[in-house]
């Protein structure tokens, strides 16, 4: 028999535990009280013992990974069928009725089973990992509601992580039973979402549950309604390093209202309680009832979540630890405007949209064939450097949300069509703040068109841990000499470079842009090059 052990709730508030170390392996036999795992709270590192005899089946977590209270930590087949029943013991268990329904388990990891019957089960959806590093994300919009008929692959809900907001659909056929969260709540990966009656399931046997869950979900609501309160002494809901945070601070966590799920306190409100001693939604809150129109020197304070917390965060570490030199030059782009107008209207009529962008992305690319140090990253111990061979070339876009760089993979291999196709499509994804985590990952180098909003010069901040970024300014008609000393109007733009200065030198980015101008300024050369 398996047997699924639960993180118990190993101390008061806390929620979550590091695994420090693993006393066993996969298939070790065990004893009853020997020590299986060594996990780490924000207040001591607690030894978790086996409850019986066995062997073990599985490990739910690797060193290092955050393990969360009431979710399986590890999985024992008992020797016999002796083994105690798991309610004398504090942690729960979970056991399969049958093999069938443990393969089920194995094969469909992202919905739990929390009820079952035979006309239909009702099982929680639990957030996944959507993406490397994502621990939580911001509730955008339900696209349902309680009791709502959903379909296989319909999108129930849009969350936003701190790099884009993602669609996540349902996995069958069903009754929407109940919503965990409300619009603006912060969602934890590992965590019930939303609850799904399967289809199959009687209207009998579905609607009080959603009555009931319409219900809790409506005074949860109401809670939140209310200004955020801080919690009894020494009981804040909060994680490891958001405790951490708070002894840094020298402050008591129990006296800072929590912005979270059930009054949870997250990073941002030991923040603001440090800055104002109050909670930003709360003052916010409080503003908006006691004020109906603005008033002379009155604020407004919001938390900084999503893609620009994680811009915020990016770009100071980049100034911190990057030194950075910049490196301006003027271009003259009348040629390439005038292919390029020539061009745009050939490819309008079939269906392309070509853009001045996909020029300067390929001949970057073609630039970097001879100056690889270009496309190349310097390790956090500033003593590797790694040479791409594939031009994974970022642009970064406005949108909404947020400053976001997704990257064109392989501009290198691309031809210019290729690249305008996928300007496009990273594009238009950008601006509805959707773009996928594979596109958003593994960029090389960065170009930002500052242009289009106004401005001819910057300083650019590095995209790290890339090497260098170039922002492009605005195009503008100036006079400039001819080769006969006769004034004309030119098209001209200035492209700001910054680079890392610890493997980029003024003479190689001077150089290298310089052959990046040539291609731009005498397109035909770049046409060449491709072919």
């Amino acid at each position: 028999m398996s047997t699924d052990f639960i993180l118990p709730d190993i101390g008061e508030g806390i929620v979550e535990c590091e695994i420090v170390e693993w006393k066993v392996a996969e298939g070790d036999t065990v004893k009853e009280d020997q020590v299986v795992v060594e996990v780490m709270t924000d207040k001591a590192v607690v030894e978790i013992p086996a409850k019986f005899d066995g062997t073990v089946n599985k490990l739910y977590y690797a060193k290092g990974d955050i393990a969360v209270v009431g979710e399986p930590l590890f999985s024992i087949d008992s020797e016999g069928n002796s083994a105690p029943a798991e309610s004398e013991t504090k942690p729960q268990t979970k056991e399969p009725a049958d093999s069938s329904k443990s393969e089920e388990k194995d094969i469909e990891p992202l919905a739990s089973e929390s009820a079952d019957s035979s006309d239909g089960a009702l099982t929680d959806f639990i957030l996944p990992d959507i993406g490397e590093g994502i621990v939580e994300c911001e509730i955008v919009e339900w696209r349902v509601a309680e009791g709502d008929t959903v379909e296989e692959d319909q999108v129930v809900v849009e969350v936003m992580t701190d790099k884009a907001v993602v669609e996540i659909p349902a996995k069958s056929d069903g009754v929407v039973s109940k919503l965990y969260y409300a619009k603006g709540d912060v969602a934890e990966v590992g965590k019930a979402l939303f609850a799904l009656q399967e289809a199959g399931g009687s209207a009998a046997a579905s609607e009080p549950q959603s009555k009931e869950a319409k219900v809790e979900v409506k005074k949860e609501t109401s809670a939140q309604a209310e200004a955020p309160k801080a919690a009894a002494k020494g009981k804040a809901l909060a994680s490891p390093a958001v405790r951490r945070r708070a002894r840094e601070e020298n402050i008591d966590i129990s006296e800072v209202p929590g912005s979270g799920a059930k009054g949870r306190v997250l990073k941002d409100d030991i923040k603001a309680f440090v800055e104002g001693g109050a909670k930003p939604a709360a003052a916010a809150q409080q503003s908006s009832q006691t004020q109906s129109k603005p008033v002379a020197g009155g604020s407004r304070t919001e938390p900084l979540r999503g893609v620009k917390a994680a811009m915020a965060r990016q770009m100071a570490e980049s100034v911190r630890t990057i030194p950075h030199f910049t490196y301006a030059e003027d271009f003259d782009l009348t040629e390439l405007r005038a292919l390029h107008k020539r061009l745009k209207a050939k490819y309008a009529e079939k269906g392309i949209k070509l853009t001045l962008m996909p020029f300067f992305i390929k001949a970057l690319s073609l630039a970097m064939k001879e100056f690889p140090i270009m496309n190349a990253q310097l390790n956090k111990e500033a003593n590797e450097i790694t040479y791409f061979d594939d031009h994974n070339i970022g642009m970064a876009v406005a949108t909404k949300i947020g400053l976001m760089v997704p990257n064109i993979k392989q501009v290198n291999q691309k031809s210019l069509l290729e690249v305008a196709e996928e300007v496009t499509r990273l594009t238009n994804a950008a601006r509805e703040g959707k773009v996928a985590q594979a596109d958003m990952k593994g960029g090389t180098i960065t170009i930002s068109n500052i242009g289009v909003v106004g401005g001819t010069v910057t300083t650019p901040i590095i995209n790290m841990p890339e090497a260098a970024i170039v922002a492009l300014g605005r195009v503008q008609q100036l006079p400039r000499f001819d080769a006969a000393g006769e004034v004309v109007a030119r098209e001209i733009m200035t492209a700001s470079w910054s680079g890392d200065h610890r493997i980029i030198d003024g003479g190689t980015i001077a150089n290298f842009n310089k052959r990046w101008q040539e291609f731009l300024e005498d397109p035909t050369t770049m046409l060449v090059e491709m072919s």
